[in-house]
């Protein structure tokens, strides 16, 4: 007797909508299913030596929740063209500047990791976001010192990116915020310590922001986490809602 052939399923995971460039910055866009109503949107920003499809399992749970989503990659970064440099703020504001005109929304949130997080935050005010999730967001001391160290595994312009982070501080940041801030981080994290994270909560003014410490974990596993995923979502959505 001659056993059938196993035939492959098909994937049943969610693609991205779009796939494309802006000013030299390598994009992928998530949209929900086609004629649902877009209710806002997340720029999602990897850490350093990442990539934007390290977080696309996030921006397919940002699209199951009816929001639309852009990762992409940072300079110096897979498919993004140059190095990392002092125009970071401005690139993010390029990217969010394409989630708007493709979805025709202006309700839009930041989520980042690590380096990302710290991004994020950085970066909300200048892009009009509504909400920020960071996990496990690094220092600006703590990126200076791996940047000169040459430790955090990207092309870099290392004196205009030392002059950003220089003039850009996260814990500043944080307290300037005007908007709601969700803080994730491991408290096993190895890269960068939960201290830092208490910090910035101690630091926070605005009502519905706060810090949830993940016991346990590493420095990767808050961001892949399914039920801390889902929490972020509905805070997002809260804050888009609510704005």
């Amino acid at each position: 007797m001659i056993a059938p052939v196993a035939r492959p399923r098909p994937s049943t995971a969610a693609l991205p909508a779009e796939i494309g460039q802006v000013d030299g910055l390598s994009y992928s866009l998530w949209l929900p299913q086609p004629h649902a109503p877009i209710r806002g949107g997340v720029v999602i920003v990897h850490g350093a030596g990442s990539g934007k499809e390290n977080h696309h399992d996030f921006a397919r749970a940002v699209v199951g929740a009816g929001l639309s989503a852009i990762a992409f990659d940072l300079r110096g970064h897979g498919s993004s063209e140059g190095e990392l440099d002092g125009r970071v703020l401005e690139d993010i504001g390029s990217v969010a500047g394409v989630l708007r005109a493709r979805t025709g929304t202006d309700a839009l949130a930041l989520r980042g990791s690590s380096m990302g997080g710290y991004l994020a935050i950085v970066a909300a005010a200048a892009i009009g976001a509504r909400a920020v999730v960071a996990i496990c967001p690094a220092s600006s001391d703590g990126l200076r010192r791996g940047l000169a160290r040459g430790n955090l595994g990207f092309a870099a312009d290392v004196p205009s990116l030392q002059r950003f982070l220089e003039a850009h501080d996260v814990g500043d940041a944080v307290e300037a915020l005007e908007i709601p801030l969700l803080l994730l981080h491991a408290e096993g994290d190895e890269v960068v310590p939960i201290a830092l994270s208490r910090e910035l909560a101690g630091r926070m003014r605005v009502p519905d922001s706060r810090l949830i410490a993940l016991p346990g974990g590493h420095h990767r596993s808050v961001q892949h986490d399914d039920e801390l995923q889902a929490v972020s979502v509905r805070f997002i959505e809260r804050a888009l809602a609510d704005a």
